[in-house]
């Protein structure tokens, strides 16, 4: 979806150039192997590949143990290097920003199946492990605690996909951060709109006559006319109607979307689509001992407010708190999560507040 929005938003007007600087404080790219990683549902891999990028310099205290990390975890199709462009990285890691690479140690993880980490276009295509979000924060906090030797992290902040991994985090591994940030997510199990959406997009691949049950050689192409429906239900129906102000241009926007979905491997989608199925974070919402700061979206039709589920499940948790930035002429939906401008100011409180009461 990443794609996806890019091009969305890039037909709309005052949208900032891809990537900001080169190169952030001590930047640093690496992959560590998990030997012998066993998945959930009892599958494993003899190794599994976890990309990263590392921003910043690892602060110690008296007992040699970094005090200053913080993880950054991305949404559905990302990667790390979705927190590299502009509209991100220059609004957060610059000097005087929310999460400044000069004081912070910044970890940002390739999630199993995305980027640089192991998924099933590396070559297994469908016999790749059955994953799901489980899984994944599993393999981030061994990434955090095997590969770089953290025992406490400052801050876990998500976007999207990433946000419902951060109330995992805070779940699964309670009292291992200061902070919690899940951006662009609501803590209740996929359902509604948002799992219809995606279960078209499920049986769109799995339905393809030349999907071959994953094991195809040369990509399936049938399919893709059906992805733009992940940009017409993420993107503000504002910024879609000024992408396509007449049939016409609509037309060109969806053979975009087309073009862009066919350079994509099919059973990565389908993968990632899935491994959402193991996602409901309102069971053990009492588990959560750090500090949260939910952001969410008025125009963001993924995780409409309407709903209400996210203040009942603030309301368990000590500590935390909700905030709904407005519909804007910046805001672009679900995908206002990629613009760090319009939601910074609140981070940037949120900071303050953790370093005040560590």
């Amino acid at each position: 979806m990443i794609l996806l929005a890019a091009i969305v938003m890039s037909l709309c007007a005052g949208v900032p150039a891809a990537f900001g600087q080169t190169a952030w404080p001590n930047q640093r790219e690496a992959d560590l192997a998990l030997k012998n990683f066993r998945f959930a549902n009892g599958e494993a891999l003899p190794e599994l590949r976890m990309h990263y990028v590392t921003l910043g310099t690892a602060r110690r205290n008296a007992a040699g143990e970094i005090t200053n990390g913080v993880i950054l975890l991305h949404g559905t199709s990302g990667s790390s290097r979705s927190w590299l462009a502009r509209p991100l990285a220059d609004e957060l890691f610059g000097k005087g920003q929310p999460l400044d690479a000069s004081e912070y140690f910044i970890i940002l993880p390739d999630s199993i199946g995305a980027g640089g980490s192991s998924k099933p276009s590396d070559g297994l295509r469908g016999t790749f492990p059955h994953y799901r979000y489980r899984d994944s924060v599993n393999a981030q906090h061994r990434l955090v605690t095997e590969g770089l030797g953290i025992r406490h992290l400052r801050l876990v902040l998500g976007t999207s996909m990433g946000g419902m991994h951060t109330w995992m985090w805070g779940e699964m591994y309670p009292g291992f951060m200061d902070g919690l940030v899940p951006i662009a997510s609501q803590p209740i199990a996929i359902s509604g709109r948002n799992w219809l959406t995606r279960r078209i997009r499920i049986e769109a691949i799995r339905n393809d006559p030349e999907w071959n049950g994953g094991n195809y050689t040369t990509n399936p192409s049938h399919y893709v006319y059906t992805l733009p429906l992940a940009a017409l239900t993420t993107e503000s129906v504002v910024r879609l109607q000024e992408a396509a102000p007449t049939r016409e241009a609509g037309d060109v926007l969806y053979k975009r979307l087309v073009e862009d979905a066919r350079r994509r491997d099919a059973n990565d989608q389908l993968y990632a689509i899935e491994s959402v199925m193991d996602y409901d974070p309102s069971k053990d919402l009492d588990k959560i001992r750090a500090r949260l700061l939910a952001i969410n979206f008025a125009d963001d039709e993924v995780n409409p407010p309407q709903l209400g589920v996210v203040e009942p499940a603030i309301r368990r948790i000590r500590n935390a708190r909700h905030v709904i930035v407005p519909a804007s002429r910046e805001s672009h939906g679900h995908y206002s999560y990629q613009r760090a401008a319009l939601w910074k100011s609140h981070l940037a409180e949120f900071m303050k507040e953790l370093e005040a009461k560590p």
